[in-house]
């Protein structure tokens, strides 16, 4: 029992020590420039630029391969992309296709609705969503999991990774920092705002449906053993999806229905969590009957 806790808190502590670095950097970085503004957006890129990084040494450390990780040949991971960014359209698409007959969402008919305008923000989007699935699919669903599943039971090992990854999207503060606040102890006292705010569920029904999300995928990554493109394309798909909302459509949250999401992004809330574990639950029986 006490190994399994050991394992299982492992991660905080590296991530206490990347956080921990990156608000030093941060600091010494603001304080260069004579910046404050620039203090908690140094903290968030640099503590994500060490999170990837960080692959590099525990993967030596624990002697794990990028087959081990999850990555194929490029041939086979750009058909792992595709198959799973198509995979994603049709589990979310429906998601939007409910909200909107529910009036949660609606069209925003304020916007310039153009060719050229919808192509470049699908292109922003997409871009955008491409780095996103990479980097968190890849610490992830790469590093965090193939190293828990080296130490825990396949379901725990997607059980904890998805609990880190639903927490990390609140690791964040909104304290302004002036010239007389930039401090290091104002540092540190920003990155355990951060940390509180995590711990604090805020915003329980984003945290239940990323915490699914990450169930999800976590499942979608055991399915093979080098599979996590997969999983970067469901997760790029998702994410492209949820950031042409942001731009197309407006977000009700007086409706009667306004409790199916959150104020996170407007999308993700109890109902994707409950479509989501509908679908697991579909996929669990189909493996039974078949015997996969």
């Amino acid at each position: 029992m006490s190994r399994t806790i050991f394992y299982v808190l492992m991660p905080m502590l590296v991530l206490l020590v990347i956080t921990s670095s990156a608000c030093l950097f941060s600091y010494w970085i603001a304080l260069s420039f004579n910046d404050p503004n620039i203090l908690r957006k140094l903290m968030i890129r640099l503590s994500q630029i060490m999170l990837l990084l960080s692959i590099f040494p525990v993967s030596k450390w624990l002697s794990l391969n990028a087959k081990m990780l999850g990555y194929a040949p490029l041939k086979l991971m750009l058909q792992q992309f595709a198959r799973g960014f198509s995979l994603s359209l049709f589990i979310l698409l429906p998601i939007f296709f409910m909200l909107n007959s529910l009036g949660v969402h609606s069209i925003d008919m304020t916007k310039a609705w153009t060719f050229g305008w919808v192509a470049k923000k699908m292109g922003i989007a997409f871009g955008l969503a491409l780095l996103i699935g990479i980097v968190e699919e890849s610490v992830f669903r790469g590093l965090l999991l193939t190293s828990l599943r080296k130490y825990l039971s396949a379901f725990l090992a997607v059980l904890v990774s998805s609990i880190y990854y639903a927490g990390l999207h609140f690791l964040d503060s909104k304290s302004p920092v002036s010239e007389e606040t930039l401090s290091l102890e104002g540092s540190f006292q920003l990155l355990s705002e951060a940390y509180h705010n995590v711990f604090a569920m805020q915003d329980v029904t984003a945290f239940l449906a990323l915490f699914v999300v990450g169930l999800f995928l976590g499942t979608l990554r055991l399915r093979g053993d080098m599979n996590l493109a997969l999983c970067i394309g469901c997760h790029t798909g998702w994410v492209t999806l949820i950031r042409m909302s942001k731009s197309t459509m407006n977000v009700d949250l007086t409706t009667p229905y306004s409790f199916l999401v959150s104020q996170y992004d407007g999308v993700i809330g109890i109902f994707v969590a409950g479509w989501l574990l509908f679908v697991l639950a579909g996929y669990w029986l189909f493996t039974k009957v078949v015997k996969l």
